[in-house]
């Protein structure tokens, strides 16, 4: 079967070529990964269903995290399955619209992770500096609404993305030096000037990675401002300490993120392939798996309706 329809230059298919360099370990560099996403997808499912059950959870804190926690899992399931199936079984080959549709969906997700991110700073202003209103504030259809507005705005950067790709021909070939389609690495394959590709995959960081982080910025601004007016060093640790998870989901998903993306486009020739494949599985992976967890240990509510939930039915609990 030929890779490639020789009239439009559009192949049928592409193959990702999963680690290269590093094949024969492919069993062994499967193991964590595989941990790690059956971690991601019990804890981030085990929080969504939590969150829905019990109704001290029932909070604008706890819906945006339940949002983070959706899109955590959907992003990781975009990309781990069809990576141990490379791993594990050599299916390398993966269809030129389901590439690009899988490539929609990683940095649609992506996007939508750091819009997530951002919300829950602007939650957790309002939460500190506004505390009487909090709940005025963060009424549900608002809390939709910011969800929905985050959603649209990722959908309608990241789709012309495939538009931008599917234009491109492809003579060089269809292997893929990666274990899911990114934009970039698809638009590398293709002959034709990807230019394009590269200023508006770079606007796109821009107008989504650096906004989100700005405004998050400026949200703990604002709460420092506020926490270190507070009298009491008891009012202002316990202020502090509703944001330490937050502050860690945030450091989790920015620096893989910032490390990606300079990496791939500055550091090429420094760094080796096969570490860039392997930080880039993990970015797609660290947040998913770690924020179940961190949440879990750091929230006190969360802790006790877990345990609620677990040992409800021997204690008496209900």
């Amino acid at each position: 079967m030929s890779g490639a329809n020789s009239s439009s230059l559009t192949p049928e298919f592409f193959i990702l070529n999963g680690v290269p360099g590093l094949e024969a370990a492919h069993v062994w560099i499967s193991l964590p990964f595989c941990f790690m996403y059956m971690i991601a997808v019990v804890g981030n499912c085990g929080l969504i269903y939590l969150i829905g059950h019990e109704e001290a959870l029932h909070r604008p804190m706890y819906y945006f995290l339940a949002l983070l926690s959706f899109t955590d899992v959907t992003w990781c399931t975009t990309t781990v399955p069809n990576m141990l199936c490379i791993f594990w079984f050599n299916f390398k080959e993966i269809g030129f619209n389901s590439c690009l549709v899988q490539m929609f969906f990683v940095h649609m997700l992506t996007g939508m992770e750091s819009g997530v991110l951002m919300l829950m700073a602007l939650d957790r202003y309002v939460a500190i500096c506004y505390p009487l209103r909090y709940t005025t504030i963060l009424t549900n259809p608002v809390i939709a609404k910011a969800g929905l507005a985050t959603f649209l705005r990722s959908v309608m950067l990241i789709f012309p993305f495939t538009v931008l790709t599917k234009r491109l021909p492809y003579c060089r070939g269809t292997v893929i030096p990666h274990t899911y389609c990114d934009h970039m690495s698809v638009a590398k394959v293709s002959c034709g000037n990807a230019k394009v590709n590269a200023i508006y995959g770079l606007m796109v960081a821009l107008l989504i990675g650096v906004f989100d982080i700005c405004c998050i910025s400026v949200s703990y601004t604002m709460i420092l401002r506020a926490v270190v007016s507070l009298s009491s060093s008891d009012a202002r640790h316990k202020a502090f300490s509703t944001c330490t998870s937050h502050i860690c989901a945030i450091v989790i998903t920015y620096v893989p993120a910032f490390f990606t993306f300079f990496t791939h486009r500055f550091g090429g020739h420094t760094i080796p392939h096969h570490i860039h494949i392997i930080i880039a599985n993990l970015y797609l992976l660290l947040p998913p798996t770690m924020n179940p967890i961190v949440y879990g240990v750091k929230t006190k509510q969360i802790r006790e309706s877990v345990i609620k939930f677990l040992l409800g039915d021997k204690m008496g609990i209900t």
